[in-house]
C-alpha cells in the first residue's frame, strides 16, 4: 500500500502548480528518487505547489510535498520480482501491455506508467498547470502534449549508453540477447524526447550526449546541475576516519557502475596494507560483483550496506578515508558530490560528465581513467599515504559543492524552465516539436563522439565538453 500523504498546500502568489511524475520512486536505487525527494522539497519552499504522481516502489517525500499514487502491477518487487499477477489484477489495456512486455523480456513500466498518469491527468486538469516529467519519456507524454498540457523533461543521461555498456559486458550470446529485449524500451523514448518542447538535463556532457545518441535538438534543452543537501551531508568531526576505508555507492550492479575494476584495484592495494569497502547498494547474488569479490578473496572485506537514511550515509562517509566512484560514465554523479560535501577525499574517473562536476584532478578529487584497475589502485594508495594532499582534496572539494551544487539552486533553475515553458505554451508553442532530420542527428552524434573519446575534429576542435554546445551552433534555451 503507498504511505499516506496528506495533500500540499496550496501555491504562493504566482506559484505554479506542479504535476511531478517518476514512474519508479524508489529513493535507494539510482538518483531519480533523490531528485524527485530534494528537488520537490525545494520548489515548496520557493511557494510552488508540487504533487508527485509515482508507481512502485513509492517515494520519499517531505511535508509539504503531495503525492499522488499511480499504481502499476509492481512486477519487480522484492522479494518476488517476475512475478505472475493474478488474472484478476489484469483489469486494464496498461495492466495487460506490462504483463505481456515482462513475459517477452522486455521493460515496460515507463510506457505503462506514462498512460495511467495521462488517464490521471486528463480527469483532474484543474488541479495542475504544468507537467513534469522525470525520464519516463513514455508515449502517454506526446498524448499529453495533444491534450494541451505545459510540459518539461529532465533526461539525466541518455539510456543508449547504459545499453552499450551492457551489451559490451554481456558474456554469451543468451545474455546479450536478453539485454536488447530488456533495453526495447528505448526506440520509444528516442522517439518522444525528439518531440518534446522543452528538456532540462544535468550537465553538458549530457547534453552533448542525449543530443547525439537520443537525437534531441540542443536547442530545446537546458542544463540546470542537480545538488546536494549540504546540512545533511557535511563534514563530522565526532565520527572519527577508520584507517584502511574505502567507500563507494553503487545505485545498481550493472557494468556501467564500475564495480568490478575497483574490486580489482582494492585487491591490489591489500597485498601492500589493510583495507576494507563500505559498498552502498546489494550485488545480485551470483552476479558479476558477487563472483569477483568471491574471485578475488575480498569477501572478509567489503561489507554491503543497504537502506540508511540520508544521515546514516553522510556519518559512513564521514568515517571513511577516501571516497571513490569508479563508473564508467556517469551523466552528473550525485555520490561524488554528496562525497565532497562531506569532506572526504575522492577518487573517480573521467566517464562522462565526473570531470565537470568535481573539477580539476589533483584538486578537488584524483581522476583516473575509467575502467583502469591500475590507475584506480595508485589513486587509492595517494590518498591513503599522503594525509595533506587527502586533507587538501577534501576541503577543497566541500568548497567546490557549496559554491555550485545546492538543491536550492537546483529548484531556482527548475522553476525558470516552468515559467519558460508556461510563456511558450501561451504563445502556442507548448506542444509537440517535430523530430529533427536524419543529417542533423548524424552531425550531432558526431560531435558526441569527438567529444566523448577527446578527438579533435572539424566539429569539436579539440573543445571541452562544456564547449561543445557551442560547436553545435545552439545555446542552451
Amino acid at each position: 500500500m503507498p504511505p499516506p500523504v496528506p495533500a500540499p498546500p496550496p501555491s504562493a502568489p504566482g506559484g505554479i502548480r506542479v504535476a511531478f511524475l517518476v514512474y519508479r520512486g524508489n529513493p535507494r536505487c539510482g538518483g531519480q528518487g533523490v531528485y524527485t525527494r530534494h528537488l520537490a522539497r525545494e520548489l515548496v519552499e520557493l511557494g510552488h505547489s508540487v504533487e508527485v504522481l509515482a508507481g512502485q516502489p513509492w517515494p520519499e517525500l517531505d511535508p509539504g510535498t503531495g503525492f499522488v499514487p499511480v499504481p502499476g502491477l509492481d512486477l519487480y518487487r522484492d522479494p518476488d520480482p517476475f512475478r505472475v499477477p493474478h488474472p484478476r489484477e489484469l483489469r486494464t489495456p496498461a495492466d495487460v501491455a506490462e504483463f505481456a512486455v515482462m513475459c517477452a523480456a522486455g521493460f515496460p513500466e515507463p510506457r505503462t506508467f506514462s498512460w495511467r498518469a495521462r488517464r490521471y491527468l486528463a480527469a483532474n486538469r484543474h488541479r495542475f498547470d504544468l507537467v513534469h516529467d522525470n525520464q519516463c519519456l513514455g508515449s502517454g507524454l506526446l498524448g499529453m502534449l495533444d491534450d494541451g498540457w505545459p510540459l518539461v523533461a529532465t533526461i539525466h543521461h541518455p539510456i543508449t549508453v547504459d545499453r552499450e555498456l551492457a551489451l559490451a559486458h554481456a558474456e554469451d550470446l543468451r545474455r546479450r540477447l536478453g539485454q536488447q529485449r530488456w533495453f526495447g524500451f528505448l526506440g520509444m523514448q528516442m522517439r518522444v524526447a525528439r518531440q518534446l518542447p522543452r528538456v532540462v538535463t544535468v550537465s553538458e556532457s549530457s547534453r552533448t550526449d542525449i543530443a547525439g545518441q537520443l537525437g534531441v535538438d540542443p536547442g530545446r534543452m537546458t542544463v540546470v546541475p542537480v545538488g546536494v543537501d549540504h546540512t545533511v551531508f557535511r563534514p563530522r568531526p565526532d565520527r572519527p576516519r577508520v584507517p584502511g576505508r574505502i567507500m563507494v555507492t553503487s545505485s545498481s550492479d550493472v557494468p556501467m557502475k564500475g564495480l568490478v575494476p575497483l574490486l580489482h584495484a582494492v585487491a591490489k592495494v591489500r597485498t601492500e596494507r589493510d583495507v576494507e569497502v563500505v559498498v552502498i547498494g546489494h550485488p545480485r547474488p551470483g552476479g558479476r560483483v558477487d563472483r569477483a569479490i568471491a574471485e578475488l578473496g575480498l569477501g572478509p572485506v567489503v561489507r554491503c550496506v543497504t537502506g540508511v537514511s540520508d544521515d546514516e550515509l553522510a556519518g559512513l562517509y564521514a568515517e571513511a578515508e577516501v571516497a571513490v566512484v569508479p563508473s564508467l560514465y556517469e551523466g552528473f554523479s550525485l555520490p561524488a558530490v554528496e562525497a565532497m560535501a562531506c569532506g572526504v577525499p575522492l577518487v573517480a574517473t573521467t566517464g562522462g560528465a565526473i570531470p565537470e562536476v568535481v573539477g580539476t584532478s589533483g584538486e578537488t578529487a584524483l581522476l583516473v581513467p575509467p575502467g583502469d584497475a591500475e590507475a584506480l589502485a595508485a589513486a587509492l594508495r595517494r590518498v591513503l599515504d599522503e594525509p595533506a594532499l587527502a586533507a587538501s582534496l577534501g576541503e577543497r572539494g566541500r568548497r567546490r559543492v557549496l559554491g555550485r551544487f545546492t538543491w536550492r539552486a537546483t529548484a531556482v533553475g527548475t522553476a525558470e524552465q516552468y515559467m519558460a515553458a508556461l510563456d511558450d505554451h501561451r504563445r502556442g508553442l507548448g506542444g509537440r516539436r517535430p523530430a529533427p532530420s536524419s543529417a542533423l542527428r548524424a552531425q550531432w552524434a558526431d560531435t558526441s563522439r569527438r567529444v566523448r573519446t577527446g578527438e579533435r575534429g572539424p566539429d569539436t576542435l579539440g573543445m571541452t565538453p562544456a564547449q561543445a554546445p557551442e560547436a553545435m551552433g545552439t545555446t542552451p534555451c
